[in-house]
């Protein structure tokens, strides 16, 4: 099957163009999408990223966990929540009652934004922008109309905010089931802030208690 010819200039740095709808296979299922958006230009944050990082888990997913954005373990590996959080993650997933083999993982921006550290080598994530995150949307969309889920979770802020609207606040309406155009919703934490958390056994136990909630719906 052959790539999407993109319609679009590259980007500016001044954010016009941005879209990555160009890039979008006419036709396929998730296999065409991940192809596709190995080579996806709709916005700057390609140029530094080691690899487009692409949603990955079961086609006939119940639930769809998207995040924010690939970090610095993902990208290298080109796999989504391969890192620490990742790992937390499916732990507070297995604790909450929620099946893994049953789940798809995937970003609302399939790129690593990150500044490097002004000593050493080290790349620090850097929270994507308004443009980025509308730019690389069709790509989640497209995923979620593959998977047609019974239960998005959305992880942390930027997910919420794809899905739900730049006024909603998760941690106002985290672990509430909320109906959406794109079916049922539950926001959460993301688990990288659990990890970054001063008391992390009160926020750990805070996810667990959201995905029991989505275990509940799977019922």
């Amino acid at each position: 099957m052959g790539k999407a010819v993109p319609l679009v200039e590259e980007p500016t740095e001044a954010g016009e163009g941005y879209d990555a709808t160009p890039y979008l296979p006419a036709r396929g299922g998730l296999a065409a999408l991940r192809r596709a958006a190995a080579d996806c230009r709709g916005c700057p944050l390609f140029r530094d990223a080691t690899q487009t990082v692409f949603g990955a888990g079961s086609d006939s997913a119940r639930t769809v966990f998207v995040g924010e954005q690939p970090g610095d373990q993902e990208d290298r590996q080109g796999e989504p929540f391969v890192g620490p959080a990742g790992r937390l993650l499916r732990k507070a997933m297995n604790e909450g009652g929620l099946d893994e083999r049953q789940a798809y993982f995937t970003n609302a921006v399939k790129h690593f934004k990150f500044t490097v550290a002004a000593r050493g080598k080290r790349r620090i994530h850097k929270a994507p922008s308004l443009r980025e995150m509308t730019a690389c949307r069709p790509w989640l969309n497209a995923e979620l109309a593959q998977l047609d889920p019974e239960v998005i979770v959305v992880l942390g802020a930027t997910a919420a905010k794809t899905l739900l609207g730049s006024s909603f606040r998760v941690t106002k309406e985290r672990g509430t089931p909320i109906e959406s155009e794109r079916g049922l919703v539950v926001a959460t934490v993301h688990p990288s802030s659990v990890l970054r958390s001063d008391d992390r056994a009160e926020a750990y136990a805070g996810l667990v208690s959201d995905l029991r909630v989505v275990a509940g719906l799977l019922e």
